[in-house]
């Protein structure tokens, strides 16, 4: 937008951010270039501001008797013998517990020293005991975390029967269409009515996807509005925060069973004879959207028998 002359009054507008937010993040991280802002630069500037601010922080950096005393369990020479100590930082964090149990400032925890080995000093990783790759936390893997937020889903077998047999108002399925510039459209679509609902997002991170989803359900009436199914997709990772600013119920159809959300996939092709497949959604606007979608929902479907989305939806106050 800035790129495109845009006013900063218009851009908070459109991200729901106060004005002198914008005009702060341009005067930090703003360009003289042409472009005006680059949102990888301004990342970047962003990390090395916060790791100047919490360099003060960084306790072995600027303790040269704990910085040594590390050094010296892991590398020097034993006592008894000419072989390195090679204590573990676990044994090093117990151990100046057990020595200094009432100075604070020579407690360190066992994580700070493997940062500070793997950052700092990497010609130490040869006297640990597992030397492949970097220390991870006990609490498991990257596919043990996905594995436990997979255990958080309800899945689409747990839904009531009466979902199943679209036999009211208030059951939606949800998914995303993304443009050839990674902005997406959200759709739900009302599995009784084939009412659609969509939103412009910017990007397809969770934290849109969640307001945009609050925004939109918190202006429906409580009785139409009872479940969510979505896919697996990692636009909906904060499915449970969705559940309670909204109290509707959410689940999970199982991945690649598209066939499963069927309502929504079909909404979704009707959605993109407006806005083809490799175009770009950047010059697309949110009154662009609801303009098609008056049209999808005043638009008689044979499913309906012959009725549009819009009389079905309000058939039920």
């Amino acid at each position: 937008m800035i790129q495109v002359k845009a006013k900063q009054k218009d851009i908070a507008k459109l991200l729901n951010k106060h004005r002198t937010t914008i005009w702060r993040e341009l005067k930090r991280n703003g360009t003289n270039n042409k472009m005006g802002y680059d949102a990888g630069l301004a990342k970047k500037r962003v990390k090395d501001r916060r790791t100047i601010a919490n360099a003060r922080f960084r306790k072995i950096d600027n303790d040269k008797w704990l910085k040594n005393y590390i050094i010296d369990k892991i590398i020097n020479k034993s006592n008894t013998g000419n072989r390195n100590n090679h204590w573990s930082p676990e044994q090093i964090a117990g151990r100046l517990k057990k020595e200094y149990p009432n100075d604070k400032t020579k407690h360190i925890s066992k994580d700070s020293i493997y940062k500070f080995i793997y950052n700092e000093r990497k010609d130490l990783v040869e006297y640990l005991r597992c030397k492949k790759g970097k220390y991870r936390k006990r609490y498991g893997t990257r596919i043990r975390a996905k594995q436990r937020e997979e255990l958080k889903k309800r899945r689409i077998d747990e839904r009531p029967a009466v979902v199943e047999i679209r036999a009211r108002i208030g059951d939606w399925e949800g998914d995303t269409i993304v443009g050839s510039d990674k902005s997406h459209i959200l759709t739900h679509v009302d599995r009784r009515s084939r009412l659609v609902l969509a939103d412009k997002l910017i990007n397809g991170t969770a934290e849109l996807t969640k307001q945009a989803t609050i925004n939109r359900f918190n202006s429906l009436s409580q009785t139409k509005k009872h479940t969510i199914t979505y896919d697996n997709g990692g636009t909906f990772a904060l499915h449970e925060l969705i559940e309670r600013k909204t109290g509707v119920d959410i689940y999970f159809a199982w991945p690649y069973h598209s066939w499963e959300r069927g309502c929504n996939e079909n909404t979704n092709g009707l959605i993109r004879e407006f806005f083809p497949k490799k175009s770009s959604f950047a010059n697309i606007t949110q009154g662009d959207i609801d303009e098609v979608v008056d049209i999808l929902n005043n638009r008689p479907r044979k499913c309906l028998n012959y009725a549009t989305p819009n009389e079905v939806f309000n058939e039920i106050s």
